[in-house]
């Protein structure tokens, strides 16, 4: 194993992923970037195994990136690291250590903190420990200008261009405000160069990249800049290209709804972040939204071009009711997205979410990820059934597993008012059956649906029988649901071979 001076490394929450901001730190070390090495591990990694593969680098100097969900298992990484080498300088940087340092038990372990952006600062920290100097504990990061900042997509090694999700980015900040969000302490949004970016996107595309995932904020803020990155991608169209946007709902002029329609199925997934419908909710948390264009624009991506939808919604925000959330499910489930994610309002340190505490009761969570357990409006028992809600919506509806189940689960969408109440029965009878929200496997949820169907919706038998059988198909399981049976439809809708089944069941949970 080589001798790193320096090494940067982060805790990811999966192997496919890539760190985005280790790369920048040693694409902007100049002269010492050759002495830079970056290594990656997953958060299921062992502490004692993580701190014997460093250290057999005989480093100098160790760079963590720390965050919401590593912060945690990156703690006790540090406090192994400085009771085995005291002498390696530990410097920590990320979104989770740059506000509220001075609570934090792994601030006070480090020896070096940067607080926001670090593409220069690392740099010039580095250079002043070799140079003898003592720079204090926490640094303030210099917000470079961006052409003074080098792209790092060079450094994804083939096997990140092969295995991993590329991150890339062609803008940095947010001129919105919404106060759950980090990027609302961002003054605006600033653009890359893009003839440069563009550039480096080429040569990652003949390097054979063909998932790009972009992390602006807002993809679609400057038109101009958005046509021609899309235009750029259309010149390259291929069978297994993907592009992942995060595009603000209520912002879709003509020019760029006529560039998405002309890229295929498969190639464009938008993230796109209604968070809820509820003006007064909107106003409290300084979101602007127009929430016709957002619900008109939702419309037409789903009905007028190929483009995948991930839709996000937040329970918990200030000032929203249990209702309220019911209310903006189904307004955007209605709207038919492909998926709708359900997240939990978290207090990221720093976001201005917390000057609500007092006015709405805001509690959270101690432990990371700092989640909302209870407010004004919603209570701890409210919070466990939403996340239940949430993880179930996720296994069944966002997975597409079951694309002809979910229709009978959700009334045949009949009625919009009840898709939040339908699913809340679904939920609620999952959980009574099974006492768990995960580790759940695949054939024994077909059995669980359809009794939930039979039993507690009433729908019909054979109708339920027919759409399990027909997501079985799809499933590629080799086993078969209890329900499917042997004989399968004649035999399980007799009362006496219903009941067996239920019997079998019973002794199942």
């Amino acid at each position: 194993m080589k001798h790193s001076p320096i090494v940067l490394s982060t805790l990811n929450a999966r192997y496919i992923h890539s760190a985005f901001g280790l790369r920048y730190l040693k694409a902007n070390l100049g002269d010492l970037s050759d002495q830079c090495e970056i290594v990656e591990y997953t958060i299921d990694s062992r502490p004692e195994d993580i701190a014997e593969q460093l250290l057999a680098r005989q480093p100098k100097y160790i760079g963590f990136g720390v965050y919401i969900w590593n912060a945690v298992q990156t703690e006790k990484l540090v406090a192994l690291i400085k009771a085995i080498a005291p002498e390696v300088v530990v410097i920590l940087g990320g979104p989770e250590v740059s506000y509220e340092q001075a609570e934090q038990a792994i601030v006070a372990l480090a020896d070096h903190v940067i607080s926001g952006w670090g593409d220069i600062s690392f740099r010039d920290l580095i250079e002043q420990l070799e140079a003898g100097q003592s720079p204090p504990k926490l640094i303030a990061g210099q917000q470079a200008k961006l052409d003074q900042i080098q792209m790092p997509y060079q450094l994804y090694t083939d096997e990140d261009v092969g295995n991993r999700v590329l991150y890339v980015e062609a803008s940095r900040g947010c001129p919105f405000k919404c106060e759950f969000c980090l990027s609302a302490l961002d003054k605006t949004a600033w653009p890359f160069d893009l003839e440069q970016f563009l550039e480096q996107m080429d040569v990652l595309y003949q390097r054979g990249a063909r998932h790009f995932k972009f992390v602006d904020r807002t993809f679609n803020l400057k038109i101009k800049n958005s046509l021609r990155i899309m235009e750029f991608f259309l010149e390259r169209l291929s069978d297994d290209l993907f592009l992942h946007f995060e595009v603000v709902p209520d912002h879709l002029p003509e020019a760029l709804k006529d560039m998405i329609q002309r890229f295929p199925k498969g190639v464009l997934q938008f993230e796109i972040g209604i968070q809820t419908f509820n003006p007064q909710v909107q106003s409290a948390i300084s979101r602007r939204q127009d929430n016709e264009k957002a619900k008109l624009n939702l419309a037409w991506i789903k009905e007028q071009s190929n483009a995948y939808i991930h839709a996000d919604l937040i329970f918990g925000l200030p000032g929203e009711s249990l209702k309220s959330f019911a209310d903006s499910f189904n307004t955007l489930v209605a709207l038919r997205p492909h998926e709708v994610q359900v997240g939990i309002l978290k207090r990221l340190r720093g976001s201005p979410i917390i000057r609500h505490t007092e006015n709405f009761n805001l509690v959270f969570n101690p432990n990371p990820p700092y989640s909302i357990v209870s407010s004004s409006e919603v209570t701890f028992a409210d919070v466990q059934a939403i996340n239940r809600f949430a993880r179930y919506w996720d296994m069944i509806a966002n997975s597409g597993r079951f694309e002809h189940v979910l229709p009978l689960l959700l009334g045949h969408y009949l009625e919009s008012e009840n898709l939040y109440r339908r699913f809340s029965l679904v939920s609620e009878a999952l959980f009574e059956r099974t006492q768990q929200t995960h580790k759940i496997a695949l054939i024994r949820l077909f059995d669980l649906l359809y009794e939930i169907l039979v039993d507690d919706l009433n729908e019909e038998t054979q109708e339920v029988l027919n759409a399990i059988e027909a997501d079985y198909q799809r499933s590629g399981l080799k086993s078969v649901p209890q329900v499917l049976g042997t004989k399968r439809y004649k035999h399980i809708q007799t009362p006496s071979t219903k009941q067996a089944y239920k019997s079998r069941q019973s002794r199942r949970l």
